[in-house]
């Protein structure tokens, strides 16, 4: 009898130790999760960027042209932290083609930036002769197109990636596919518009991405466009293909591309140098190479 006491007694003390394990592990578990409950939590403590407390709106059609007018513009990234723009002064006219260059850290996307309002500058922006600080952050945002270095897609159908809020056509859809040359590929996808994007297209090449992210630019038709360095992770082809669309499908708008290497914008109309923080250029490419 004593014996059968000792082993269930033994059978119980394995069975407690496998508990025990279970449940340090599920209370680290539910750490960690706090964790990210605490940072959601943050989150919605933080302020509303002051942009969206502004309810003016531009006029029905803005922008229609494109025009960038910058006056002495200055920006910090927090109050009381180092100016990333100084007393910046230009004039883009609408449908230029503008290649930013400059070394890293000179403020190429601190102006991207800024013409994006994240935060607002000090000093004036002004596209269509519209102060664009003195309207609703949203609907300014709204007017600029951008294509990054890395494409921003989401789990979802193709359809959705391309027009999330359903306001085109398919037929426009399947035109803006073709001119990107992935007409031919969607239509042997499986559900081919409706087909199914992993987190971030991960069931896409990077130059496949890429192209889908172009082919939304080209879609929404804004009147202007920021390219940062679109092609700096794709092969050649891709990038061929790229600049090709650039520079047939967006003449109508005012696109600024940047890049490190010139040999990326010598076909834009204007270069803009980027030095310190500061304009240190803004020339036609023949003249900015001359001069270094």
């Amino acid at each position: 009898m004593l014996v059968a006491f000792a082993g269930l007694g033994l059978v119980y003390v394995l069975e407690s130790v496998e508990l025990m394990d279970y449940t340090v592990r599920k209370a680290a578990e539910v750490e960690n999760f706090m964790t990210s409950v605490e940072r959601v939590m943050k989150y919605t403590e933080l302020d509303h960027e002051p942009g969206y407390k502004v309810k003016k709106l531009p006029p029905e059609h803005w922008p229609s042209k494109g025009d960038i007018t910058l006056q002495d513009l200055s920006m910090t990234y927090y109050p009381g932290g180092p100016q990333v723009l100084r007393n910046v002064n230009l004039h883009i006219k609408d449908g230029t083609n503008v290649g930013v260059t400059g070394r890293t850290g000179a403020g190429k996307s601190s102006l991207v930036a800024a013409l994006l309002r994240m935060p607002d500058a000090q000093g004036a922006l002004m596209i269509d002769d519209i102060v664009v600080k003195d309207i609703n952050l949203q609907v300014s945002r709204r007017c600029v197109s951008v294509l990054g270095q890395r494409p921003v897609l989401f789990s979802g159908s193709l359809r959705e990636n391309l027009d999330l809020v359903e306001q085109f056509q398919d037929v426009e859809l399947w035109r803006a596919l073709e001119i990107v040359q992935l007409k031919e590929l969607v239509e042997s996808l499986e559900g081919k518009l409706d087909h199914q994007l992993l987190e971030h297209g991960a069931n896409f090449s990077v130059g496949e991405r890429q192209l889908i992210c172009l082919a939304r630019v080209l879609l929404h038709k804004r009147k202007i466009v920021i390219l940062d360095e679109p092609t700096a992770h794709v092969d050649p082809d891709t990038e061929q293909t790229t600049w090709r669309i650039v520079r047939e499908k967006l003449k109508g708008s005012t696109v600024i591309t940047i890049a490190h290497r010139l040999n990326t914008i010598k076909d834009c109309d204007m270069i803009l140098v980027m030095k310190d923080d500061e304009i240190d250029e803004f020339d036609s490419f023949n003249s900015v190479v001359t001069k270094t």
